[in-house]
């Protein structure tokens, strides 16, 4: 069982519960009053009383007003019916309190001529005060452990899509190593000497996936880079550069967009517009940037009827793909597939306006 200590007793939380709230707030309350009332000459024993019983007088409406007319009218915006509310509650208990609490003392201090701290006036002027304070107090309260609050779910909720995020890259990543890597294999056993440079292009391409792409936003020069890395890697598999057509008409190249996006719909293009035995196949990239707009544009010649987005390239399946864009761009992205019998097209449209 964890120890009761100040820090653990004064958290936000537990100020945020009505019994320590009001421990702090009418002890506190006490000790000043206390101090003001114990001036004249008074015994300290009347000063006592008359402060606890005007305490727990004032507690009264003021928890009325906490816990009833704040959070049932004032939060629901029901101004005018929490003004009249306030008013007749101000009213009433200040009117029993001048009822109760001078014949108390006088009761119970018989033989002393007693004359009260506050007139019946200064006794309405003293609740009005008590009231509104208390109830500012509240408000801000209120407001400091709700916006905190608010704070703490939308830090959860960014762990949670950051959370989502690198499970799509770590899902990513592995299936990328793998096909490169079966090239590489296959130019050793061929003992091809353009091997090194291969191994050079495909550690380029690797670095990024794996380490420059771990961060929130990479600048589409970087992801350029990536793409021409990637095109230039894929001659070592027989497929031609030259049937790759790479239109780029970009205003800023220091434009910023999550990283990995565009990577594996490249790959899906290859993976099924090139086969090595149709002469007019082909893939056609279009990439454009405007101020804050950004068009991804990626077609393939089909060469079958089943051209999907691979499910099995875990990351890359249409579902996956438009989670990932739900997560980053929400309601700011379209993601539009169109399919021809030849023709397999996919574009995805950003907009990194807040």
């Amino acid at each position: 069982m964890q120890n009761l200590n100040l820090n653990t007793l004064f958290t936000r939380e537990n100020f945020h519960r009505p019994l320590i709230f009001n421990s702090v707030l009418w002890s506190l309350s006490f000790i000043i009053l206390l101090f003001i009332f114990s001036k004249g000459k008074t015994p300290i024993a009347a000063d006592i009383i008359y402060t606890l019983g005007f305490l727990i007088l004032v507690a009264v409406p003021v928890n009325i007003n906490f816990y009833v007319l704040i959070p049932k009218f004032l939060k629901h915006e029901k101004y005018s019916l929490y003004f009249v509310c306030f008013i007749a509650n101000l009213v009433i208990f200040s009117f029993i309190s001048s009822l109760i609490l001078y014949p108390l003392l006088d009761t119970l201090f018989p033989n002393y001529f007693f004359v009260s701290y506050l007139s019946k006036s200064g006794l309405y002027i003293a609740f009005i005060i008590i009231l509104t304070a208390t109830t500012l107090f509240k408000l801000t309260e209120d407001w400091f452990y709700f916006n905190r609050k608010e704070n703490e779910l939308l830090k959860l909720q960014n762990l949670q899509i950051q959370t989502q995020l690198l499970a799509l890259k770590a899902q990513i990543n592995p299936h990328f190593l793998f096909n490169s890597l079966n090239v590489i294999y296959a130019m050793a056993l061929e003992e091809k000497k353009d091997i090194t440079k291969a191994i050079v292009e495909l550690s380029d391409v690797l670095r990024y996936v794996i380490y420059d792409s771990d961060t929130e936003q990479v600048s589409l020069k970087d992801e350029l880079k990536l793409i021409n890395n990637y095109i230039s890697f894929q001659k070592y598999r027989g497929q031609s550069e030259n049937k790759v057509n790479l239109n780029v008409n970009v205003e800023d190249e220091n434009f910023n967009i999550y990283p990995m996006l565009l990577l594996p719909l490249l790959e899906n293009s290859y993976k099924y517009g090139f086969s090595g035995a149709d002469e007019n196949e082909h893939i056609d990239i279009e990439l454009y940037q405007k101020s804050n707009q950004f068009r991804f544009s990626i077609s393939n010649s089909k060469l079958n009827t089943d051209q999907k987005l691979d499910d099995n390239y875990s990351g890359v399946g249409l579902k996956n793909l438009e989670n990932n864009l739900n997560l980053v761009y929400p309601n700011r992205h379209t993601f539009k597939v169109t399919e021809t019998e030849k023709l397999f097209k996919v574009t995805i449209e950003l907009n990194n306006e807040d």
